[in-house]
Formats: structure tokens, C-alpha cells, sequence
């Protein structure tokens, strides 16, 4: 159930496994606080060549145990292959800034909790390693954190499905893509798979019937068969199966009936990234520059994972500013305008918001996250700001609060995975923040 990034997945063999393993063992004790774990102060990959100890690697597995991830999570592109998500050749739109000193002092309470918390505080409860607030479309809160630069890009894990999810529900309101239609309508090659009869609104909205287990503590789920498809290192000389996202998805089975629950599972955002290919005849990581990146007015170049064919991954492996995405969920939270054009069409935003059905979502067993929803891969919240969210494990987010005028987009590196983990303090403070913006607006 947790939204795990492929990036952990591509562990192979019995070594890895047990790494894995140990990992998870790892945080049932008392982790490092964000204090101790700091990777700048770890000093990890300094030096030339970093002391042995110091080393992070890919192929080892190292890069995404925790502490070491707090450093990896920033320098994705330092250890394994990527696309460019290119800005362009003209000048970044900049941000106004209107920086407010009310808002480290905000309390709230956290979910289950009797005591309060400050904003200041939840930032180290959280691992934040940057974190920017947008208020009317100015820059009212900006930290950064650990190894994070304003000039850096950090992994957004599972954020990245939302991306797609936006620019799927552009091309259906655009006309490009039928939401009625079967999968195997656009990706004949799929047929014969479990997504050959799905819809692509079933897909989009991840209410597929998949035999598809992200159980990363069993090592026979099928997570781990993607996990090696998808796994751009050289495969093992007895190694027989998929050797690609796209190989792999052809072998995902049937398990209940489409349309019948909602099941977050990485494999639906797979998909929508192949039809989205199929559609347009780019890759998603081009399409995204050229359709909203570059007019975005974007300050850096973002960039995605691939597998061995060069095949970004959909699911999980965009790396952007901080500031950029922050300009993508204003561009959203202005009805799909921003830089003076639309970027994409007001129907897809509305479509958004509007959420998706509440009882097939509450099958999911989502328990801290009642009355919302799935809509184009957003988390809907159907609070009375109307506010949906954008989730990667540890700890990424985009948040949109239409009534309070406000984008918040934070990038961590917690030591569990999971959401439920963070979603305690993420949830209340990021709410009291929209009603402190709306009651004391600058």
C-alpha cells in the first residue's frame, strides 16, 4: 500500500534482499533523529575519493538505506541513469517574494497527539530537506535543509505519478486521449495482460484488479520482478525475465475485477506513461518539458530515471527544484494558467478537484486519510478548502488549498517509507497553515 519508489525496487539477488531486509528491520527501532542523520554533517561523498566509509553506491544498494538516502535523495543523477526534463533555452519567470515571520511559531496539533507542535518543529519531525509556501503566487516561506541547495533537485519519489496524472487529464480534456476506452486500444502489446481490459480512467484513477503485491517484506511480490525489469544495471547471465518497464508490464496478471476498489500500485502509473507515449510519440520526460516545463518558465532543468532501454520511469523518478514544482502546483492551483497562457486546460484542473469516488477509496484502507479521494492520480482531500495533494514516500508533497490562495511543495527524507508515518504532523500543520493565510493575508 505505501507508494515506494522504483529506486528501492532494483535491488537483485539474495544480497540485496537481505540489505533490504535489514532495512526494514532498521525502522522498527528508533531511528536518528534529522539532527543526527544530517548528511552534510555526516560528510558523506566528501572528499576525492570520499573515505570508504563515506562512500555511497548504486549497485550495492547503500544509496537507499537510511541515513545514507538523506544524501541520495539529492543527487539521484550522481548515481544512476537519467532524462532530461529540459527548461528551455529562455529566461526563468522568477518568483515574488514576500517573506512572513509568523509562520515558524504557528502551532497545531498533531493526529493521535495531545500536545502541540510548532511549524519550526515539524520540519525536523518530518526530515525536511526543503520546503517552500506559496501565497497568491509569492514565495512567503522558504528553507532548505541537509545537503539540499536552492539550486539543487530532489527526488519527488511518488509525486512524479501526480505529474502524470496531470498530463493525462489535459490530453482527455484536450480530446487526445478517451478515459472510456481500454488500454489495449492505445497499447495493443497489453492485450494480453491484466491492463488490456482496464479503462484508461481506471487506470487513472488506480482502480484496476492487478495481481500486483507491494509487499517490499516479501521477497516473492511482484514489486521485486519489477523491480528487476526495471533495474538498469547489467542482469545476471541466468537471469530470463523482463528486461524493461515495458516487458514487464505485459506480464501483470488479473486479480478481482477492474473498477471495483481503489489500489495504489506504481504499475497503473507505468502504464499511463506508455500511453502517454503512444499518444503524443514522446516520451513523457520530452513531453513534459515541451507542454509544461519550459512554459512554466521553469529555473532548472528537471530530470528522470531510466531502465536499461532509456525508458523514464512514470512512476516514480522525476527529480525537479524545489521552486519549479512550486510553480507547477500554482499553474494547478490557477485553474492550469500561469506565465500569462494556459498550460493546460481548465476542464483537467476542475476534473482534479473534483476528486474521485470516496467508497471505492475507502476499500484502500487508508485510515488516517477518511472522506478522500483518487482522482488522476491526486489525493483529494475534500476538506472545506478543497485541497488535494500530490504524495511520495518519504515524505514528498505537493499541497494545493485553493481557498487560502496557497502552494506548499516539500521534499524529506524520512527514515520510514511509509506516508502514514509523517502524515500525523504533514496533514494538521499544512491545514492550519492554509487558515493562517486566509485569516492573516499579506
Amino acid at each position: 500500500m505505501n507508494d515506494f519508489p522504483s529506486m528501492k525496487r532494483l535491488a537483485m539477488g539474495a544480497a540485496c534482499l537481505a540489505l533490504v531486509a535489514s532495512a526494514h528491520a532498521a525502522e522498527t527501532t528508533a531511528p536518528l533523529s534529522a539532527a543526527a542523520s544530517d548528511p552534510a554533517a555526516l560528510k558523506w561523498m566528501v572528499g576525492a575519493p570520499p573515505p570508504a566509509d563515506k562512500i555511497i553506491r548504486f549497485d550495492d544498494g547503500s544509496y537507499f538505506t537510511f541515513p545514507q538516502l538523506r544524501w541520495s535523495v539529492s543527487h539521484f543523477r550522481q548515481l544512476m541513469p537519467t532524462v532530461s526534463v529540459a527548461r528551455g533555452l529562455k529566461a526563468p519567470v522568477p518568483l515574488q517574494r514576500a517573506l512572513r515571520n509568523d509562520i515558524d511559531g504557528l502551532r497545531f496539533t498533531p493526529l493521535g497527539a495531545k500536545d502541540t507542535m510548532t511549524w519550526e518543529q515539524s520540519l525536523g519531525a518530518n526530515y525536511t530537506d526543503g520546503i517552500v509556501v506559496l501565497h497568491r503566487g509569492r514565495i512567503v516561506y522558504e528553507r532548505y535543509l541537509g545537503v539540499l541547495k536552492d539550486s539543487g533537485q530532489h527526488g519527488a519519489m511518488s509525486v512524479t505519478k501526480s505529474v502524470m496524472g496531470t498530463m493525462g487529464a489535459a490530453l482527455v480534456a484536450e480530446g487526445k486521449l478517451d478515459p472510456d476506452k481500454k488500454v489495449a486500444d492505445y497499447v495493443p502489446e497489453l492485450a494480453r495482460s491484466a491492463f488490456g481490459d482496464a479503462t484508461v480512467r481506471q487506470v487513472l484513477d488506480m482502480t484496476t484488479g492487478l495481481k500486483f503485491s507491494e509487499d517490499y517484506a516479501d521477497p516473492k511480490a511482484e514489486v521485486w520482478q519489477h523491480a528487476a525489469a526495471g533495474n538498469p544495471l547489467p542482469k545476471p547471465k541466468d537471469y530470463t525475465g523482463p528486461r524493461s518497464y515495458f516487458e514487464y508490464l505485459q506480464t501483470v496478471q488479473h486479480e478481482g475485477r477492474h473498477g471495483e476498489a481503489f489500489g495504489y500500485r506504481t504499475v497503473n502509473s507505468d502504464v499511463l506513461g506508455w500511453i502517454i507515449a503512444r499518444v503524443t510519440g514522446q516520451n513523457v520526460n520530452d513531453y513534459l518539458s515541451e507542454h509544461i516545463w519550459q512554459k512554466l518558465g521553469a529555473e532548472q532543468d528537471a530530470y528522470m530515471s531510466v531502465d536499461s532501454t532509456g525508458t523514464p520511469f512514470a512512476g516514480g523518478g522525476l527529480s525537479a527544484g524545489l521552486r519549479d514544482l512550486a510553480r507547477f502546483g500554482e499553474m494547478l492551483r490557477n485553474d492550469g494558467r500561469y506565465n500569462g497562457q494556459q498550460i493546460i486546460p481548465r476542464a483537467a484542473v476542475a476534473d482534479i478537484r473534483r476528486g474521485g469516488d470516496k467508497q471505492l477509496f475507502a476499500k484502500g484502507g487508508y485510515d488516517l486519510l477518511q472522506g478522500w479521494s483518487y482522482r488522476d492520480m491526486w489525493w483529494v482531500t475534500h476538506n472545506d478548502h478543497g485541497a488535494y495533494m500530490a504524495r511520495g514516500v518519504y515524505g514528498q508533497r505537493i499541497y494545493i488549498d485553493p481557498k487560502a490562495e496557497m502552494v506548499i511543495v516539500r521534499f524529506a527524507s524520512t527514515p520510514t517509507a511509509a506516508n502514514a508515518a509523517n502524515d500525523p504532523t504533514t496533514t494538521p500543520a499544512f491545514e492550519a497553515l492554509g487558515k493562517l493565510l486566509l485569516a492573516r493575508p499579506k
